[in-house]
């Protein structure tokens, strides 16, 4: 049942995901081969390895690339993983971080130190993204209090010199040398620096340093550097050389200045091995041909899979009672426009103020108040419009003259302006062009995932990363010319279910789908619920209540760090920087009577036995489907057992490996388990048999044909051929029940002889006879 001993191919038949972490090192990792090795992994998905700030729990704020993290294992660590793994014939990739470092303690990273210390004649000046004129010559670092800050040219409160270092609080900074002169005034000592401490709340419109998103925390790289790129990628060349890593998965391209140069230098350090990169394509959008990447890291076949599921006849009713409940609910895209445009000029306006700055310098602009306001407007508008994530001139140029129409309709006293910097930010090779191709991105993201997910409660397993919650559902031929496109032009990206960044995970979105069914149920239970617990906010109440159904049976504290995420990431009655106690208490009041009030929890406790049925079948349904489609299926560490986890930290909790093993032995034909008790045995079963057969026969994997379904229920059969294995799945399982089941339905199977690879039992072309133990089908020609 192993991959042959000691060949590694070249590109994965499956991956499966580790978080690893001081908890959970790489010989946790080693230790959980065999395991591995059994379930039918191709190879192992590690998350990044290079040393990050201590405690990290997720290794995206690397603090040191030069080496990996001891925390985590170390280099030896490394070594011995790899070579077991590749004994079993176990590739491995490694998820990177080109973009960005961590700087939240500025002496675990010894480039930030030295260039708070040094300023500009800091030798890793040029590995930063600093606007040096904008802060007059120093690194404008957002830590001070509002209690420690009368205004900004005043006195820093609780400044003290400490161990030859400045001190604010438990912060720690260099003194440069030279600098701290023979006064004991710490407020003289830190204006005699590199670098000025400002207050928090300055980071959104004054900050000189790019940075990931709004995270002062991580500071951007300049990985366009070729010097940057060699000392920051010089121990992954390393793994490479050694043999100790098979692939990449490349975090946040999106943020880099040049991506396809980028992947090129990559494919040059790794020979071009199998890499993938996180990019998010809206619903359309393809990645640019000349990247140098085997595909997406799966969000795309994410949205594709959730909706082939999802029924569209419960549109209309659940769009009205969202109506209802938030008293009038804007248009997508009004809604997704006006949370961009508020990004903008809120926490990433220092992003936007910097592209306005090198406009007026490339274009030697009168700098007058009036005039600087309206380039900053136009670059809001046009952010707040684009419709992709980024674009990456010259492709994308159609997103860009999407943008500008849509601002020169929509804001005629803008009109002036934006000709006169239009022309820069077409110019693929200026500054402001690039710079404005690197914000977009973190404006859909910080305005889109973070903000309007989170204010868009009409059926929120649609809420999804790459995922646009105004496409409700997709029918079956839809679905197959889609895959039919994948498997075409990037047949060996990743296909995903859950990530560390989804929102809600695979069964949660699969058992909220099931909604979209009897939306006239979901209406009298939501109505019941607010009925028993009135809301604060009765559409956020909608949110809310849809992930506990959705995770239902979850611990209190669980549902209640869901809820303080939620809210304040939605941002209309409270928020993170400016929280409001009397909402948030009234809110955590009404998650403590899920548990308390014995009416409102026998209202969740039905609603959840109502969808546990349906939202098993949907589940194994979604799943089979990431398995066997085109591309490389992903398994988020712990999801072949029910994975109902809602959003980070929710998601990255321990797991428990030991009942896997145990569940893994027991008999290969499960049951059929379907309450909330269930802890998955067909799913892992599913898993199971259908990563093997991935292994064991990827010739079986190397096209794509639909299979036709016909008889009274043939809406409900979703089948396709991938060359020698034919899937099967039931969409819509509540409505079949209802209408009374398969009846006369069959599939227009190719000839041959197949066999069930589930049951392991002959197919029969009846969906009645074939599904009538589990809801979905793996057949397998049989040799004749």
């Amino acid at each position: 049942m192993s991959p042959v001993p000691g060949r590694v191919p070249p590109v994965p038949s499956s991956t499966y995901r580790l978080q690893i972490t001081e908890d959970f090192d790489l010989d946790a990792a080693l230790a959980l081969l065999p395991y591995l090795d059994d379930l039918g992994v191709g190879w192992l998905y590690l998350s990044p390895l290079l040393e990050a700030h201590p405690g990290s729990t997720h290794g995206y704020d690397v603090v040191d690339p030069t080496r990996i993290d001891p925390a985590r294992g170390g280099p030896e660590a490394l070594a011995r993983l790899s070579a077991e793994a590749h004994r079993r014939g176990i590739g491995i990739v490694v998820d990177i971080v080109p973009n960005h470092v961590g700087i939240e303690s500025p002496a675990t990273n010894g480039w930030w130190w030295d260039l708070l210390q040094h300023g500009r004649d800091s030798r890793f000046a040029p590995f930063f993204d600093v606007d040096w004129v904008a802060g007059d010559g120093k690194v404008l670092i957002p830590v001070v209090g509002d209690d420690d800050l009368a205004d900004e040219s005043g006195p820093i409160g609780n400044l003290h010199l400490v161990d030859g270092m400045l001190g604010y609080h438990d912060h720690r900074f260099p003194l440069a040398p030279g600098r701290d002169g023979d006064s004991d005034d710490p407020q003289v000592v830190h204006d005699r620096q590199h670098y000025r401490l400002v207050g928090w709340r300055a980071a959104d419109q004054h900050l000189n340093y790019r940075r990931f998103f709004a995270v002062n925390t991580l500071a951007g790289v300049r990985i366009e550097d070729r010097d940057v790129f060699e000392a920051t990628h010089a121990e992954i060349g390393r793994w490479f050389r050694e043999g100790l890593v098979d692939g990449l998965r490349v975090d946040h391209p999106d943020g880099l200045r040049h991506p396809a140069a980028y992947l090129d230098d990559l494919a040059g350090l790794t020979d071009s091995a199998w890499v993938v990169v996180e990019k998010i394509l809206e619903p359309g959008e393809e990645l640019p041909e000349r990247w140098q990447t085997a595909g997406t890291t799966g969000y795309d076949a994410l949205a594709l899979i959730d909706r082939v599921l999802v029924d569209p006849a419960g549109e209309a009713a659940l769009g009205a009672l969202d109506d209802r409940l938030r008293d009038g609910v804007p248009p997508w895209p009004d809604l997704v426009r006006d949370n961009k445009r508020h990004v903008a000029e809120t926490i990433l306006n220092a992003e936007v103020r910097r592209i306005a700055r090198e406009l007026a310098r490339e274009l030697a602009l009168d700098p007058d108040e009036r005039w600087r306001a309206d380039v900053e407007a136009v670059l809001v508008e046009l952010l707040a419009a684009f419709g992709v994530y980024r674009s990456y001139l010259p492709d994308g140029r159609e997103d860009l003259a999407a943008a500008v129409d849509a601002v020169r309709r929509d804001r005629p006293d803008l009109v002036e302006a934006l000709g006169v910097v239009l022309p820069l930010l077409e110019d693929r090779v200026r500054a402001p062009s690039l710079r404005f191709q690197q914000t977009s991105g973190m404006v859909m993201a910080k305005g889109v995932e973070d903000r309007a997910f989170y204010r868009w409660s009409r059926l929120t397993s649609l809420n999804e990363v790459g995922a646009d919650p105004d496409h409700f559902a997709l029918g079956p031929g839809d679905f197959h010319a889609a895959m039919a496109r994948r498997q075409e032009t990037r047949p060996a990206a990743m296909t995903a279910l859950s990530t560390h960044d989804t929102k809600r995970s695979e069964d949660v979105r699969a058992r909220i789908s099931v909604l979209a069914e009897d939306p006239a149920w979901w209406q009298e239970t939501v109505d019941a619920l607010l009925a028993a617990a009135p809301a604060p906010d009765p559409g956020f109440a909608n949110l809310l209540w849809q992930a506990a159904v959705g995770a239902w049976p979850i611990s209190r504290d669980r549902l209640h760090g869901y809820a303080e995420k939620a809210m304040r990431e939605a941002g209309e009655r409270t928020s993170w920087t400016d929280p409001d106690p009397a909402y948030e208490k009234a809110v955590h009041a009404l998650v403590d009577a899920a548990y308390d009030d014995t009416d409102l929890r026998s209202i969740l406790d039905r609603a959840a036995a109502r969808l546990a049925g349906p939202g098993w079948s949907n589940a194994l349904s979604a799943k089979l489907l990431c398995l066997t489609v085109p591309g490389v299926p992903d398994v988020y560490q712990g999801s072949e057992l029910w994975e109902q986890s809602l959003v980070d930290p929710d998601n990255r909790r321990p797991v428990d490996f030991t009942l896997r093993r145990a569940l893994l032995d027991e008999t290969a034909t499960p049951d059929r388990p379907a309450g909330p008790e269930d802890i998955g045995r067909a799913k892992l079963h599913v898993v199971r048999t259908a990563l093997r057969l991935r292994r064991e026969r990827p010739d079986l994997f190397v096209r794509y044909d639909p299979v036709r379904a016909t008889g009274s229920a043939a809406d409900h059969a979703l089948a396709f051929d991938r060359g020698g294995v034919i899937t099967v799945v039931t969409r819509l399982p509540l409505g079949l029940a209802e209408a009374g089941g398969w009846g006369d339905t069959r599939l227009e199977l190719p000839d041959g002889r197949w066999r069930d690879a589930l049951l392991d039992r002959p197919a029969d072309a009846a969906v009645g006879k074939l599904l009538d133990t589990l809801p979905v089908a793996l057949l397998v020609r049989e040799e004749a």
